[in-house]
């Protein structure tokens, strides 16, 4: 697995190890013969907290990933990228955050700083029962940073990979128990205009390794770089970083 920080005009690694040319031909044939995906079915589960998670599920395998969304989107925003993973051989489990479609917290009220990271728990356990031998995160925005933080509550072994766009973990990075990836635009910003990727970069340099930081030009946030015209590339460095031994 690579591991460093990848800048569109340089690289910066660590280590680095020659990515098989099969598996650099099983990725571009996942991503050439994908089409946006129908759910197969949508399930429900608990939260540890009492709360009920909707999600939407894709394919089938031993291999799974679960998709949580920023706070733009809903689990039916993944359907693109749903369908290139189960061309890839994964299963998928597109969830809805606490607040967002039919899935709820353990009450009627939104806590300021709701605990999504026990939604994306949910799912990786909800998986795990259902024969998944290994389940990794996609997450976007505060999906991601509520992957990151689902990281650190795990159980070692309960999450193979974390894939995080324009997001890092609200606790601190050091306490990952997951190989990590961040993607993330250069100019990338919050709504008062300041950028993400310096306080991404810290919580990716604090982080254990394995790990990667791809930066790219543009300023697209998170799920919003699937609609850009390096959205392709996105989804191929994605499904590298699943993929690798």
């Amino acid at each position: 697995m690579f591991t460093g920080i990848i800048d569109t005009d340089r690289v910066l690694a660590t280590r680095h190890k020659t990515v098989p040319v099969r598996l650099v031909i099983a990725v571009l044939a996942a991503i050439l013969l994908a089409q946006p995906a129908a759910a197969q079915k949508t399930v429900s589960f608990p939260t540890e907290d009492g709360g009920v998670v909707f999600a939407d599920v894709y394919g089938a395998g031993d291999r799974a990933v679960v998709l949580a969304h920023g706070g733009r989107f809903n689990k039916e925003s993944w359907a693109a990228q749903a369908g290139t993973l189960v061309a890839a051989g994964f299963e998928v489990l597109a969830i809805d955050f606490r607040g967002f479609g039919k899935s709820h917290g353990p009450t009627d009220k939104n806590p300021p700083d709701p605990p999504f990271q026990l939604d994306v728990l949910a799912a990786v356990r909800y998986l795990h029962k259902n024969g998944a031998k290994s389940v990794s995160i996609i997450g976007g925005s505060m999906g991601g940073s509520a992957a990151g933080d689902a990281s650190i509550l795990s159980q070692p072994g309960e999450i193979d990979r974390l894939v995080l766009l324009g997001a890092a973990p609200n606790s601190p990075a050091e306490k990952l128990k997951s190989p990590i990836l961040f993607i993330v635009a250069r100019d990338d910003a919050e709504g008062d205009g300041e950028l993400r990727l310096p306080g991404i970069r810290a919580q990716y340099e604090k982080a254990p390794q394995p790990k990667e930081l791809i930066i790219l030009d543009g300023s697209a946030h998170a799920q919003y770089l699937f609609q850009t015209d390096q959205g392709e590339r996105v989804m191929r460095e994605i499904l590298r970083f699943l993929s690798a031994k």
